[in-house]
């Protein structure tokens, strides 16, 4: 009977543990995992500067104190925009008549701190502040062959965003969040050249 009240005790911990916790009549998780779909549009940069939907972003955290929480973050996303058949001076004594399919691949990841500015029953509105690295790869597809560059860069993106919990004692809700991302990360492929990047957009998901 001992043995099978200790047993009882550790599983009704790991529970608690593991279970949203009751503090001033507001629910409270002490981790946190969002997976969003993400929209993205390319801002000063006119090499591929069509916004598009071709992205997921996934972050998690934990609540270090009830409105703070710090974990990690990782994104992709990919823009393109077709360029028409035009001459490429490449050198005084070479030229390229191409037409162009541009393409921009960035993936960025690192830290986060995450603010909650107020954490109710059904709404949980936040800020957050992700820094880390970013990998970029920039691509220009021609008939016959790609061109293209890799880089390496810092990363930075602010973010404002508010989770919804249609069911308060469900560890599950939808997220919604707009982002304003900035990273170092410099490219150059046939004569374009990109120095920093710059995008502004939103995610839309699943939060546990």
């Amino acid at each position: 009977m001992k043995k099978l009240s200790v047993i009882t005790c550790a599983i009704t911990l790991c529970i608690a543990a593991l279970s949203p916790l009751r503090s001033d009549a507001q629910w409270i998780k002490p981790m946190y995992f969002n997976v969003d779909w993400q929209f993205n549009a390319p801002v000063s940069n006119d090499y591929a500067d069509v916004a598009s939907g071709w992205g997921m972003n996934f972050e998690t955290g934990y609540y270090v104190i009830p409105h703070l929480a710090v974990g990690v973050y990782f994104s992709y996303h990919t823009n393109h925009k077709y360029v028409g058949e035009q001459v490429l001076q490449l050198s005084n004594t070479s030229s390229l008549y191409t037409d162009q399919q541009h393409s921009i691949f960035q993936m960025p990841f690192g830290a986060l701190l995450k603010y909650s500015i107020v954490k109710g029953k059904h709404w949980e509105p936040y800020l957050t502040m992700k820094v880390g690295a970013m990998y970029a790869q920039m691509n220009s597809y021609t008939q016959v062959v790609k061109f293209y560059d890799n880089s390496w860069g810092f990363n930075m993106q602010p973010e404002a965003g508010v989770t919804f919990y249609p069911m308060p004692h469900k560890r599950c809700g939808i997220h919604l969040a707009i982002y304003y991302n900035f990273s170092s990360n410099k490219n150059k492929t046939l004569t374009y050249d990109i120095d920093c990047y710059n995008n502004i957009g939103f995610h839309l998901g699943v939060a546990f």
